[in-house]
């Protein structure tokens, strides 16, 4: 085994992804701390030294992986995301380039790389997006009828509120999110149209629970659908296992066989 693949296998390893896992979590810590004036004031000069070390080890791993893997490194979209949040730390923070030293923190969402756990719910989370797409579809078809409805009927009198589709599609939004609706926006609304209820009850009830329910349930199947997915893959490694495990004893029979012979 060359020193390429020796350090690809090393880079790769679960020990290596352990102490990965755990300098990412000290660089989050770290980034918080820095945001602390008085911690940059006492401990300034260490907290950028410990920052630039870990940094230093991203870019060792993600450069080892490189050369171990070709660019058979950028067919996995977990070491894409990885190479481009090391990457975005290279990038000079002076100039117009200044914004990249606040992205620094972005180093952090590599949690999601290295903690399988997290990479299933992400995974999950993206394949429920084709299926969430209809349920915007359908809230934002709600939203627009509704909106016109709260423009024609509330919005001489409420311009600030349903003056436009745009005011009413905000204000709406805020219903929606049960975020001071009742006092707000809906009882001050029914004192000059005491049935406005009827159109305001209704709303909350298909946006708030019936649509954001669809939401939730899209995500748990397709949670669902990824765990069987692992299992799956799980479960056909393990019979490969056992089938590689048959053929060896099979030819270690034969094998003593032959030496008895």
């Amino acid at each position: 085994m060359d020193l390429k693949q020796r350090m690809g296998r090393f880079a790769e390893s679960d020990r290596f992804q352990y102490a990965i896992t755990i300098l990412i979590i000290v660089n989050a810590i770290i980034l918080g701390a820095e945001t602390s004036p008085t911690m940059v004031a006492n401990y300034g000069e260490v907290l950028e030294l410990l920052d630039k070390t870990i940094l230093f080890v991203f870019i060792v791993e993600i450069s080892a992986k490189l050369i171990y893997r070709g660019f058979g490194f950028f067919r996995n979209g977990w070491n894409v995301f990885d190479f481009l949040v090391v990457g975005i730390a290279l990038a000079p923070a002076t100039g117009p380039f200044a914004i990249v030293r606040a992205l620094r923190i972005l180093r952090v969402l590599r949690l999601l790389s290295v903690i399988p756990q997290m990479r299933t719910v992400v995974q999950a989370f993206l394949s429920a997006i084709p299926g969430m797409l209809s349920i915007v579809a359908l809230i934002l078809l709600i939203f627009y009828v509704s909106a016109v409805l709260a423009t024609n009927l509330y919005g001489t009198d409420f311009p600030a509120w349903f003056g436009h589709i745009g005011r009413s599609m905000y204000s709406l939004f805020q219903i929606m999110t049960l975020e001071s609706w009742s006092m707000g926006i809906v009882r001050p609304v029914m004192e000059l149209h005491p049935y406005a209820w009827i159109f305001f009850v209704p709303f909350i009830l298909l946006t708030s629970f019936a649509v954001i329910n669809l939401f939730i349930g899209v995500i748990v199947d397709s949670m669902q659908t990824q765990h069987r997915q692992v299992a799956t893959e799980l479960k056909s490694e393990s019979q490969s296992i056992a089938e590689k495990l048959d053929t060896v004893e099979r030819e270690l029979a034969e094998l003593r066989r032959l030496l008895k012979h």
